[in-house]
């Protein structure tokens, strides 16, 4: 994989790394233990095909690309698997549960199950509310080695202390202004893990039908990982995470089968500055 070895070897990379090809015989150029962060977002069921054959994904593909993830991993690594369900004759499929479930198998803990909401969707006519949402599972290898919480929740109540009680180990209740310092309630507190993030809406889509937007790769980059690291995905599409993974300085791996995809996000990432 372009000389890339060993984890020692990767970190003197600067330039990312793309690759054209399937993401399950890409992946074993990749050392264990040698990817930080993976945000990625698999094909939905059969929502889309890729090259006209929907047999190029299915639970066999997932189960082995998951447990291959795993492997790649760095301990403290976090896997963001962003994902949501076909419905078919009338319901829904679940798959994103069983992808979940499987990852646990294969060692991950789910450190968090987040939301994307996207505000601005399409309206359908159908007998079921409006899916606006999507999963972001978020995976970790061990305890998570890198959490950078965002705080950019406006709070109410900014600058006045915290009153009020605690239950203390007695079980007793305890008044906050005698435990120890007194606390003021800061400008900004932490997000939630429901993120409001708009989409693309055909703008900008970088020849992709179902690319994600920036903000969202960017804001679990630097949520999950840390300046220098390496950050992989193993489904490129319009190379969004790529281009996150530049302007956060971070490395970065790309795989995508998709010729027309391929080519689209390897121009879009030639065209972003990269770190020296």
């Amino acid at each position: 994989m372009n000389g890339i070895h060993e984890k020692a070897q990767a970190e003197e990379v600067r330039q990312p790394t793309l690759i054209h090809g399937d993401c399950l015989d890409a992946m074993q150029d990749i050392p264990d233990g040698s990817i930080d962060l993976t945000v990625t977002s698999p094909p939905y069921d059969n929502l889309r095909t890729y090259n006209g054959n929907n047999d190029q994904w299915g639970e066999h593909v997932w189960q082995a690309v998951i447990a291959d993830l795993y492997r790649v991993t760095a301990d403290g690594g976090v896997v963001v698997w962003v994902v949501r369900d076909a419905t078919i004759k009338g319901s829904e499929t679940g798959t994103s549960f069983k992808q979940a479930l499987w990852a646990m198998e294969c060692g991950f803990r789910l450190h968090d199950t987040m939301i994307w909401d996207k505000p601005y969707i399409l309206p359908l006519r159908s007998n079921r509310y409006e899916n606006s949402s999507e999963y972001m599972f978020v995976f970790s290898k061990g305890q998570p080695s890198t959490v950078n919480l965002i705080k950019d929740k406006l709070n109410k109540g900014a600058g006045r202390k915290i009153t009020g009680h605690k239950r203390g180990a007695n079980g007793k209740p305890v008044d906050l202004v005698n435990v120890g310092t007194e606390v003021v309630i800061a400008s900004f507190g932490t997000r939630h893990n429901v993120w409001v993030i708009d989409t693309n809406r055909g703008r900008n889509g970088h020849n992709h039908p179902a690319s994600f937007p920036l903000q969202l790769a960017t804001d679990h980059i630097l949520s999950w990982s840390n300046p220098g690291d390496t950050v992989l995905d193993p489904f490129l599409g319009s190379g969004t995470t790529g281009v996150a993974a530049a302007n956060t300085g971070r490395r970065f791996i790309g795989i995508e089968m998709d010729a027309d995809y391929f080519a689209a996000a390897s121009a879009r990432i030639a065209e972003t500055p990269w770190p020296a």
